[in-house]
């Protein structure tokens, strides 16, 4: 996530539309993070990189709100932990508008 336009703009990349069953999606409400300091941009910690891989790896599907949006819920999921509660719609490839990297003068 949050690649960069540079990198949006020079690698491929492929959206994914998806289908996945609410029932087995686990909702993390800001109020049980255990660091209310993770609801801003920054640099991911190794703690909590590690109750990140610890709820994907426990519930597969995972909702949490986006620390760059405050609006914003982000859905995070691990093909193999969900397996059987999501399906591939389609793929198609990503159109990054030119603008958004523009050279350097």
């Amino acid at each position: 996530m949050h690649r960069g336009f540079e990198v949006l703009d020079t690698q491929p990349h492929v959206l994914s539309c998806l289908q996945i069953d609410p029932a087995g999606v686990h909702v993390v409400l800001p109020e049980a993070l255990p660091n209310p300091a993770w609801l801003h941009g920054g640099t991911p910690s190794a703690g909590q990189q590690r109750h990140g891989a610890a709820l994907l790896a426990a519930h597969g599907i995972v909702v949490l709100p986006s620390a760059v949006s405050k609006r914003s819920w982000n859905l995070v999921f691990s093909p193999e932990a969900a397996a059987g509660r999501w399906k591939l719609l389609h793929q198609e490839r990503l159109v990054v508008d030119t603008r958004l990297n523009p050279p350097s003068h």
